[in-house]
């Protein structure tokens, strides 16, 4: 990833922030400078993706460590934002139609699990053809009453010819 610093940053007008993290507006290059020398900081951009680029004041020295992670963290946020979550990798659990109540009871403490310590879950059941669809249906139904507590689906449950599944993420 690349990040560019002080008078690495080419942009006519950007985006600025502030030492503690206040939105300063919309700036002249040649002020965002300025006011980061008069700080005693770096002016930090970490995104040319967007015109004018975000940048930001960040004490001196501490401008490319911080900068690495503050666009690690943006880009973390832009796939919430894209409708992620931001638990990590997203934990999937396979499940059949015809499923035994032993098999149920332990993917639904996985699933549990998962869910309380933060973590998104994706939810499979498996159909094979029509006649088992319903069957599919009723068991991510049957999972997502005993998952309220833990969890709150993402959307509603999305079903397609080879079963059904649904996404649920951490309350």
């Amino acid at each position: 990833m690349a990040v560019f610093i002080n008078e690495q940053i080419k942009a006519s007008e950007v985006v600025l922030t502030g030492l503690k993290g206040e939105k300063l507006g919309t700036l002249s290059r040649a002020e965002a400078l300025a006011m980061a020398r008069s700080a005693g900081a770096d002016l930090v951009c970490t995104s040319l993706m967007s015109s004018p680029p975000p940048c930001s004041l960040i004490a001196k020295g501490k401008g490319k460590a911080a900068a690495q992670k503050e666009a690690a963290s943006r880009k973390a946020g832009a796939g919430h934002a894209a409708g992620q979550s931001g638990g990590g990798k997203v934990k999937e659990l396979r499940f059949t139609a015809h499923i035994e109540e032993h098999d149920y009871d332990t993917k639904l403490r996985q699933a549990d699990k998962h869910l309380r310590s933060g973590k998104p879950v994706q939810l499979v059941v498996k159909a094979n053809g029509a006649k088992e669809a319903a069957a599919a249906k009723a068991v991510l139904e049957r999972l997502l009453g005993d998952l309220k507590e833990a969890g709150l689906k993402e959307s509603g449950i999305q079903t397609s010819g080879k079963g059904s599944q649904v996404k649920v993420n951490p309350r």
